[in-house]
């Protein structure tokens, strides 16, 4: 919600992609800060999930579609800074890669020069030019594309995210719920899954001026755990008892193959958490975790001045629905148990329970700054 302590900020941000996961935390970082902001999307009656994050007025959805340049150009005007967190992980006709991730980003960018506001582009980590994986490639494209066009531009690579509603533990959750066996390709591909809150907190203060641009920063958590290790912290939270079948690499081609085969027959209305392509499969090949070089610059979330959050403090907290008998037995397993969301916990439970009152919004924040 929007700050009242705070002054009214006379700059505009548009955010596009704003009513995605990710966006829906960045509109709500960006509206406690005061910012008016305009979420540019390709269907605007989608983005009414934003509005109840600041004031009536405060948030204007507006249609925007990357691989229209005219479109883009009306989005951005009179903004003082450009937020892109477009992204897709499945081509589908004229929403490819190389449109939507280097086309698209060089239309962002080149408006937001055109206006002479600043830009945050967010892209991936593992953004790579001679990656196997055309997603990979296509945002170290966009990258090239958005530096040419902006060279102060800041530029995000986060690890996989995480948070409610999240397409990754939630994914892995839902197979554990329909699937006796849960087949796993990349089973060793190592992972540092991050936060989205804190991720939407790094872009909010690069709006503000606190991240210098013209850098790549890499943004991971506070662990680095491999694919399986993943699946079954998710078991775990879950209460699922299921065995993990690791794929060799032909036998994950075939299950590829196969997926987009069915999806393809069927319109795309197999069930996502049932579809791995083949492009997925490439991007497992290559860990997806923070880089020594970026460390040792300071381009993380760390330098960046945030610690990040831990996945014990929120995953078990949204999981719960995937439990047999959801939170009514939660008391049984004193592991996850005793993970209790931050805005209702009374106390910390340790130095790595991402136990944050100060920016929390519920009891235990308001008791907190009561003793304050």
């Amino acid at each position: 919600m929007t700050d009242p302590a705070r002054p009214f900020s006379p700059q505009i941000a548009t955010v596009f992609g704003g009513s995605g996961f990710l966006g829906r935390a960045v509109v709500a970082a960006l509206a406690r800060r005061n910012f008016r902001i305009r979420v540019a999307v390709r269907r605007p009656n989608t983005a009414g999930n934003v509005q109840p994050f600041g004031f009536p007025g405060q948030i204007h959805a507006v249609q925007a579609n990357l691989r229209s340049p005219e479109s883009v150009e009306r989005a951005v005007r009179l903004s003082s800074i450009v937020i892109n967190l477009v992204g897709i992980l499945q081509a589908r006709g004229a929403q490819s890669f190389e449109a939507v991730h280097a086309d698209g980003a060089k239309a962002v960018a080149a408006a937001a020069r055109a206006v002479g506001a600043r830009l945050i582009h967010v892209s991936a980590l593992g953004a790579d030019l001679a990656s196997p994986s055309a997603y990979a490639r296509s945002k170290a494209e966009g990258e090239i594309l958005v530096r040419a066009a902006t060279p102060d531009a800041v530029i995000l690579r986060p690890s996989v995210i995480f948070g409610p509603g999240d397409s990754f533990f939630n994914r892995f959750a839902a197979l554990a719920r329909m699937l006796p066996v849960i087949p796993l390709a990349g089973a060793e591909a190592r992972f540092q899954p991050l936060y989205v809150a804190d991720v939407a907190e790094a872009i909010a203060r690069a709006v503000e001026g606190a991240v210098p641009g013209g850098r790549a920063y890499e943004l991971g958590g506070p662990e680095v755990k491999s694919l399986r290790e993943l699946v079954q912290y998710v078991l775990a939270a879950t209460g699922r008892r299921r065995r993990i079948l690791e794929l060799p690499p032909t036998l994950a081609r075939w299950q590829a193959a196969a997926t987009e085969l069915i999806d393809f027959l069927t319109l795309g209305l197999m069930p996502r958490e049932l579809v791995l392509t083949r492009d997925q499969l490439a991007l497992l090949g290559r860990d997806n975790v923070v880089s020594e070089a970026a460390r040792a610059e300071g381009c993380t979330l760390e330098g960046i001045g945030i610690r990040p959050t831990a996945i014990e403090a929120i995953v078990p907290a949204y999981l719960i629905r995937f439990r047999k008998t959801g939170q009514f037995d939660i008391k049984r397993d004193a592991a996850f148990g005793s993970a209790t969301p931050d805005d209702l916990a009374p106390r910390s439970a340790g130095p790595g329970s991402g136990f944050h009152p100060g920016q929390a919004a519920g009891p235990a924040a308001v008791g907190e700054r009561a003793r304050r």
